[in-house]
């Protein structure tokens, strides 16, 4: 996969822009669907990221890229769960992670890429 990082709000990968949150699980691009976690945004400030949204745990390593400024809150029972499975957790400011998965080629490396904040 080749990665672009365009600006804020906004991802280009393989030449295909998108301007929503997205999951890479196995090669497969779509939107992560954030509305699970939607209801602990009174804790953060912000929707976190949660164990109840789909999370592509099939993985060695699973990237996150925590948006510009790094702020997407993650939440502990994520943490937890990438330990119990045995996953490595990356999380990184979106322009870092990108640049983790340029260079990583790895086909056992899954991402969860928040575009804003």
């Amino acid at each position: 996969m080749k990665f672009d990082r365009i600006g804020f709000g906004r991802i280009r990968i393989d030449g295909t822009e998108y301007t929503h949150d997205v999951v890479i699980d196995r090669g497969e691009i779509h939107a992560r669907k954030k509305g699970p976690s939607k209801k602990y945004r009174h804790r953060f400030g912000h929707t976190p990221l949660s164990s109840k949204e789909e999370i592509p745990w099939r993985c060695k390593c699973l990237v996150i890229g925590t948006g510009a400024e790094g702020r997407l809150p993650i939440m502990d029972e994520v943490r937890r769960e990438a330990v119990r499975r045995g996953v490595e957790l990356l999380p990184l400011p979106t322009e870092a992670a990108v640049a983790v998965l340029g260079a990583k080629r790895r086909k056992k490396t899954n991402a969860i890429l928040h575009v804003t904040c």
